[in-house]
């Protein structure tokens, strides 16, 4: 008979498979996950930030079709394979809604497309590069499943292109965030005295500062841009793991395992990292669950107020702020989508936090 281990990491494993929204939470955020990573391989627009307009049919409803011719361009694209999948098509050629057209020889003639009833332009244009045989390789139907943005760009593409920011964020914050906590929180709590002063002085004047002020403070030290918000709000957000990690330490050290660790002479960091930090990982593991949240909230925030990501990048923060005043417009699908996204998103991380510490609580 095989013998069951008991280890604790495994009876959290156990612990955590049962709790069913913990486990949903886990599936949903490893979609995003990918959808993030590969959203240029399923978004509708691949073109690099899904940035590809047509402002002659925005603010379309969910489901609209139209007809788009494509005119190629002489400029030539020497993009890897690589390159496009992770980071768009860098898309030269023109791209024109028309509601009909007609070839005769290498005369092209289309109207192009005009909304609420209006009649469109029509021109001639000297297309060499069409026939009558190839006329679907270049004028193809086009759906927008969710429609179009103020813009005339398809929603579902930047709203999949937008989930990489609002996901990466998370993780280049909270790990941010886990270097300087753990250092800080450690030094505080394993030396105590003036050290422990000083730490706290610091992590006191920084959680006195209101988050999102701080936030806009380093962003605009630092310029605006994608790396700069994934920086400042990592800084931000250290302080609530370094005073955790002190907490912790404080307790741990006046445990025997580390009594024992200094009697064989150990250095002071070899005993803070090899056998009091694994030791104490549970509760940071539960806030930086809780980190990710945060981080996703500020960083559309920052998105709204037009200091985070910068066009034409897509963002779910940004394509709020340009679709809000769509909500008494009759179109509020365009705000309440990215919304929705955020809402979602942040929801799960919350449950996985909850999860987590329920399944790390050894009283239990």
């Amino acid at each position: 008979m095989s013998q069951q281990t008991h280890s604790l990491s495994q009876l959290a494993l156990q612990k955590f498979k049962k709790n069913f929204w913990g486990v949903f939470s886990l599936v949903f955020i490893g979609l995003i996950g990918l959808v993030s990573v590969f959203a240029y391989v399923f978004a509708p627009d691949a073109s690099q930030h899904a940035n590809q307009m047509h402002v002659t049919i925005h603010s379309k409803s969910p489901g609209f079709s139209v007809d788009m011719l494509t005119i190629p361009s002489q400029i030539k694209n020497d993009q890897s394979f690589l390159d496009k999948v992770f980071f768009g098509n860098k898309n030269t050629d023109t791209e024109i809604p028309i509601s009909n057209y007609s070839i005769n020889g290498n005369q092209l003639t289309y109207t192009e497309y005009a909304s609420d009833g209006l009649e469109g332009v029509t021109k001639t244009i000297n297309a060499n590069f069409i026939n009558q045989n190839s006329a679907k390789q270049y004028i193809k139907k086009v759906t927008f499943y969710l429609g179009t943005d103020k813009y005339g760009r398809d929603l579902l593409s930047r709203l999949l292109v937008g989930a990489r920011i609002s996901f990466f964020i998370g993780f280049v914050a909270v790990f941010i965030s886990l270097v300087i906590g753990i250092i800080m929180g450690s030094l505080a709590g394993y030396y105590g005295g003036k050290v422990d002063a000083l730490i706290m002085w610091i992590i006191n004047v920084t959680w006195s500062i209101p988050t999102l002020l701080l936030v806009i403070a380093i962003t605009l030290a630092l310029g605006k841009g994608f790396w700069q918000v994934f920086i400042a709000v990592g800084l931000t957000m250290w302080v609530e793991v370094a005073r955790v990690v002190r907490g912790q330490i404080i307790s741990a050290k006046q445990m025997q395992y580390v009594t024992a660790a200094r009697a064989l002479g150990f250095s002071d960091f070899r005993i803070i990292s090899k056998h009091i930090l694994p030791n104490i990982l549970a509760p940071v593991i539960v806030i930086s669950a809780a980190n990710f949240a945060a981080a996703i909230l500020i960083e559309s925030g920052l998105s709204f107020l037009g200091i985070g990501a910068q066009p034409p990048m897509a963002s779910w923060g940004a394509m709020i702020k340009d679709h809000y005043n769509y909500i008494i417009l009759g179109k509020p699908y365009l705000a309440v989508l990215p919304g929705l996204c955020i809402m979602l998103l942040v929801m799960a991380f919350m449950l996985i936090g909850n999860a987590l510490r329920d399944a790390l609580d050894v009283k239990h």
